[in-house]
């Protein structure tokens, strides 16, 4: 069998990675195929070979050029997969998260002119370099989490104009930062203050003017609806998301945060990719999801900051589902743009197990974005996207909680983030064989 040539391995480090490359559910999500001492090879942005490293001699072959990165006493995970943000916005909103510790209700923020309103003024207001450079930023504060895909949806714009230049920023950013990018359209989420008495008419804007815009110019590949209490009714997003179907655009939804409206049991019925927050789903919302097929994501960050009850997780799994985890970073209601908060908040409140919350943050959230097939997963065939802690068992990821534990993140085969080092103390090295043989 011919030796593998590597541009860059990853060697000695503990390599956790979801069992299967393609969603799991029931117990599948708390398997983990785990190497105690392992390697990671990667070649013109591909995973080109994964084992222990009683096997590297003779599988792998490192010349002068290789990058050697040797991660003993560390863990080795796939980038994580962030599936739900709310990434480009003008302004910021701590009045309001004051607000809410002192006890004042998120809905009545809203229905007071603040909440997403007060983004969508802040946002119409910025220039597009504006939202470049704020992006720019916040990608760098997930890079160093260890995400390297995320998803980023408009709706501050609320009007044609605002929202596709929200997403030709998504555009720029995928052009200036490593981190993948995944374009979502939200243009349903929030009533604009101009169409105040006239919601319907908002309705069939989405409908005849916008999406049909924003497909022509590529701008988005999903499309998303705010399904809530006095936003858009059930009725009324099974309008748009239909419309939406039809133009070519996969399907997202902001389901029963507030209320149980019934949009778990909608984006069953229409197939949808991924029914988003779920804190009040009801058995029949679950029931209709797994018939659906549809990915649950979860977001325990934003129950966590607006003093919610949690989304009943384990209810899920033991019915089946499979559960993705995701940040929801936002202005307003999560402004937490740590995927490994998450996952400790995922473990505490929700009833995870370590494992669990894993396969929820990488193959699952990359299922819930049609990628799985591509990230997710230390797989041969796969993109190479790790994420190296600096923790000696991946059950230590969760453990810590807000740690700052990313020492290293490869995204497509290159390094694009190492975290500053003392001096003396760097881990990326040419090869050196006594590396590969320790």
């Amino acid at each position: 069998m011919a030796r593998l040539k590597p541009e860059l391995v990853v060697v000695n480090g503990q390599i956790a990675t979801p069992a299967k490359s393609e969603a799991v559910s029931g117990q599948d999500m708390n398997r983990l195929t785990v190497i105690a001492e392992g390697w990671v090879a990667c070649a013109s942005g591909i995973i080109i070979g994964v084992g222990t490293m009683a096997e590297c001699a003779d599988a792998v072959d490192v010349s002068p050029d290789t990058t050697v990165i040797n991660a003993a006493g560390k863990v080795v995970l796939p980038g994580l997969v962030d599936s739900h943000t709310h990434l480009v916005f003008g302004g910021s909103r701590e009045q309001e998260f004051y607000l809410r510790a002192q006890g004042v209700d998120y809905m009545d923020i809203m229905a007071a002119g603040g909440g997403i309103l007060s983004s969508v003024r802040a946002t119409r207001a910025a220039s597009l370099d504006e939202l470049v450079d704020s992006g720019l930023q916040r990608l760098g504060w997930m890079l160093s989490q260890g995400v390297t895909t995320v998803e980023c949806k408009s709706g501050y714009g609320l009007d044609l104009e605002t929202e596709i230049k929200q997403l030709r920023a998504v555009q720029i950013l995928s052009q200036r930062h490593p981190i993948e990018l995944v374009p979502t359209f939200l243009g349903a989420h929030a009533w604009p203050p101009e169409y105040r008495g006239r919601e319907e008419e908002y309705v069939d804007a989405i409908i005849v003017e916008m999406l049909p815009e924003i497909a022509r110019r590529g701008l988005a590949e999903y499309c998303d609806v705010f399904c809530e209490a006095s936003v858009f009714s059930v009725d009324q997003t099974r309008r748009i998301m239909q419309r939406a179907q039809e133009l070519g655009f996969k399907l997202r939804l902001h389901a029963d945060e507030m209320t149980g409206l019934g949009g778990a049991e909608l984006a069953g019925e229409l197939r949808a990719a991924s029914a988003d927050h779920l804190l009040q789903v009801s058995d029949r919302g679950i029931d209709a999801l797994r018939t659906g097929g549809v990915m649950p994501v979860l977001l325990p960050a934003t129950a966590f900051v607006l003093k919610k009850r949690y989304t009943p997780a384990r209810k899920m799994i033991s019915a089946g589902l499979p559960v993705a985890l995701a940040t929801d970073f936002n202005p307003g209601s999560a402004p937490v743009p740590s995927m490994l908060l998450v996952m400790s908040l995922a473990c505490l409140y929700m009833g995870l197990t370590p494992e669990e919350a894993i396969n929820a943050a990488t193959i699952n959230a990359a299922a819930s974005l049609d990628r799985a097939d591509r990230i997710g997963s230390l797989a041969v065939g796969k993109q190479a996207d790790l994420a190296i802690f600096a923790v000696s068992h991946y059950r230590h990821i969760p453990y810590f909680v807000g740690a700052d534990l990313v020492e290293t993140v490869i995204k497509r085969g290159q390094v694009v983030y190492q975290k500053p080092q003392e001096k003396g103390d760097g881990d990326v090295t040419r090869f050196d064989s006594q590396s590969v043989s320790s």
